[in-house]
């Protein structure tokens, strides 16, 4: 995380906290309900992470996941910045295409 001071992290960490309801109901106004699990909202997942300077509530950044989906998604994040060969390789070129 070389560059990036912990501290701005955490500032927009708090950012989204403060800000979360009401990016909720706007994302609701076009998309439809932010998606809740037994009462309980799902996780906003920010594509572009806050630690590596995400903008903390850009509508193109933040996204709803299932919670179960969500500690998969930042257990495995940590890994794309590891260096991996997995992670430095080109993948297909349509990767969210179903096959036929």
């Amino acid at each position: 995380m070389s560059g990036i001071l912990l501290s701005d992290g955490a500032a927009r960490r708090q950012t989204w906290k403060n800000a979360r309801e009401g990016f909720r109901n706007a994302w609701g106004d076009e998309f439809g309900a932010w998606p809740q699990s037994g009462g309980d909202y799902w996780p906003g997942h920010h594509i572009f992470d806050l630690w590596h300077g995400g903008h903390p509530t850009s509508r193109g950044n933040v996204l709803p996941v299932p919670p179960e989906v969500h500690k998969v998604i930042n257990e495995a994040y940590p890994a794309c910045y590891g260096g991996g060969a997995q992670w430095r390789s080109v993948g297909p070129d349509r990767p969210y295409v179903d096959s036929p």
